[in-house]
């Protein structure tokens, strides 16, 4: 049975606006601590603590603002893969729950996440008796959204890596640029989530009205 996927799309793009701009909080924080550690802490009273109590603060907010995204964001995942069996019963690699257990598996997550978006997006444009019309419909959203999904992923743990393992003036600033490097990318990987969630999501709204007889 079909489900409607618009209302929960809605709330995935909005957590993922708000992380967008905790990504920014975390960039000034970051910036404010590599500009505190590259200039003159002789007369600074404390040197590092309101810097990176700053970042600390934005670095809580943003894992728990990506905490509530990844639930919702599974929760869309799953209703459009179910939709999308609806679509076309073939044409898929595994059963719709791996729309939520391919995100827990150790290193197949790289890519199998990926593999049920594929599927899912090709019956979403497929015609609506599932004749396989949509295979050649360009992957280019979907591929770039969830490269920056893994290079984001790596960006962060990297950066918080060096950050978290800091010891002296130089290697804070060096932590911090890192960062701010990894805020970018995350900002970048949140725009491109919402366009694949917009644009999928659009697929199957028209897909499913298609499929509406008309009324006699």
């Amino acid at each position: 049975m079909l489900r409607n996927p618009v209302g929960l799309s809605y709330a995935v793009v909005a957590l993922l606006a708000a992380t967008a701009v905790v990504d920014v909080a975390l960039f000034a924080a970051a910036l404010d601590v590599r500009l505190l550690m590259s200039g003159d802490l002789q007369d600074h009273p404390d040197p590092a603590g309101f810097a990176h109590l700053g970042l600390d603060v934005a670095t809580v907010v943003q894992v728990l603002s990506q905490l509530a995204l990844g639930v919702v964001f599974i929760v869309w995942f799953f209703r459009v893969r179910k939709n999308a069996g609806v679509f076309a019963p073939d044409g898929h690699r595994g059963g719709p729950g791996w729309a939520i257990g391919a995100w827990f598996v150790p290193v197949a997550s790289l890519w199998w996440p990926r593999t049920v978006a594929v599927g899912t997006w090709r019956a979403s444009r497929r015609g609506a008796y599932g004749d396989g019309a949509g295979k050649g419909e360009s992957l280019a959203l979907l591929n770039w959204w969830w490269a920056f999904w893994i290079l984001t992923s790596l960006a962060g743990f990297f950066a918080g890596a060096v950050y978290d393992d800091a010891d002296t003036v130089e290697e804070f600033a060096a932590g911090a640029g890192f960062l701010m490097g990894a805020s970018v990318v995350d900002i970048v990987a949140a725009v491109l989530a919402i366009l694949f969630v917009r644009r999928l999501t659009s697929m199957q709204h028209h897909k499913a009205t298609g499929m509406i007889p008309a009324a006699q």
